[in-house]
């Protein structure tokens, strides 16, 4: 297997962290983009470091406020800066909400939208350019099964900046074909454990608005949705199965690479939703005459 340079965004907990500690195992170079990492990321950063020292592996820490265009412009620079190349980047960093759709203030989905959608613009106008000029790379998107798949209440402005994401990912795909870099989008469903991904998520602002619907004829659905979720994945579902199955995908040989990777123990229908989307997809590019841009190729 090549050795390869990678990046992966929000990398201080979840999938981002445990996705890291696997490639750098498997033998990669790997960049763990964390922000503040000497404020409130600082133990996150030093165990990196320990992981990366007893474990004999190259994982390093990198400060990527996925936010910023001044610390993910600075970050990327780093990067190729010291190795010399940027071969992977993993688009990670993301953030949940949980409460009434109607309680969010636009603010709040704007917010939600900027960690989970601009955030991928600003790593790839920053890491691009240098992927375009060697003709030859990797984008992995960490998408999420309820762009298509069954959608609980309560979710809503998460769930709408992940299928705005994943609609971003699919465009970049035929748009970078032709570059010589690969898209891969990993699609892990709802794991309750072994995350800070519900743990951590935002409630609504509008705190009067959200009592509207949790004391009146909504009561108890919040309950009623987590626990229903948590009901639906397997005892031995293991939130690391997204990790290997992107590490799988990273070590498999270029142009080989499935446009889509389900890690969905619970099963909650995306798989089929999106094998027809993408099966239209590609039927509409073969009928405008650019099929080629459906698989990309080394320049």
């Amino acid at each position: 297997m090549d050795k390869q340079v990678i990046v992966i965004t929000g990398a201080s907990s979840g999938f981002g962290a445990l996705t890291a500690r696997t490639l750098a195992a498997e033998g990669h170079v790997v960049y763990a983009g964390i922000r503040d990492t000497a404020g409130r990321n600082a133990k996150a950063v030093a165990d990196i470091a320990a992981f990366s020292r007893e474990n004999n592996v190259d994982l390093r820490s990198v400060e990527l406020d996925v936010v910023s265009n001044a610390s993910v412009e600075a970050g990327i620079a780093k990067v190729i800066a010291e190795v010399g190349q940027l071969d992977v980047v993993i688009h990670n960093a993301g953030h949940m909400s949980f409460g009434p759709a109607e309680a969010f203030t636009p603010e709040q989905y704007a917010e939600l939208f900027d960690v989970n959608v601009l955030s991928t613009q600003r790593v790839n106008r920053a890491a691009l350019p240098h992927m375009r000029k060697r003709g030859k790379g990797l984008v992995v998107w960490v998408s999420s099964s309820s762009t298509r798949g069954g959608t609980p209440p309560y979710l809503a402005p998460y769930f709408a900046a992940k299928a705005a994401m994943d609609s971003v990912a699919v465009s970049y795909a035929s748009e970078l074909a032709r570059w010589g870099i690969e898209t891969a989008i990993i699609v892990p469903g709802a794991f309750t454990r072994g995350t800070n991904h519900f743990a951590h998520s935002g409630s609504p602002a509008d705190a009067a608005r959200a009592a509207e619907y949790n004391d009146g004829p909504y009561r108890g659905v919040p309950e009623q949705a987590l626990q229903g979720l948590a009901a639906l994945e397997p005892a031995d579902a293991d939130a690391g199965s997204v990790a290997t199955s992107i590490a799988q995908v990273v070590a498999m040989p270029f142009g080989k690479r499935p446009f889509r990777t389900h890690v969905d123990p619970s099963e909650d229908g995306a798989e089929v939703v999106n094998g027809v989307a993408d099966r239209v997809r590609a039927e509409m590019f073969r009928r405008i005459g650019l099929e080629d841009l459906l698989k990309p190729v080394i320049r």
